[in-house]
């Protein structure tokens, strides 16, 4: 199980967008990074292919390493650490370090 999941939402905790919440778009396990919605843009230079669409610089977000994020606690509200908790109907959920609450 893992502990960021596409749909969450994350805090950027170290970079140039420190700081920053977004919401995870997708995850890489092989390569350890995530891409998430407005947090670590990057220039990329765009030709024109046919007449009907414009070329020009536009910004695009680029994968992160998941170790400079942190998940946001959705009832406490703070970018916490994540622990696993065994139910007791057996099955595995992710909690908040913080204030020990199912994420």
């Amino acid at each position: 199980m893992q502990k960021i999941r596409k749909g969450d939402i994350v805090q950027a905790i170290k970079g140039k967008d420190k700081g920053k919440k977004g919401k995870v778009l997708n995850v890489s396990l092989e390569t350890g990074r995530a891409l998430i919605e407005g947090i670590n843009l990057a220039k990329k230079h765009k030709r024109q292919t046919s007449q009907g669409q414009k070329g020009g610089i536009i910004s695009i977000e680029m994968p992160i390493s998941i170790s400079n994020i942190a998940l946001v606690c959705k009832s406490c509200n703070h970018a916490t650490r994540v622990g696993f908790e065994i139910m007791k109907d057996g099955t595995k959920s992710r909690i908040c370090k913080v204030c020990k609450e199912a994420v």
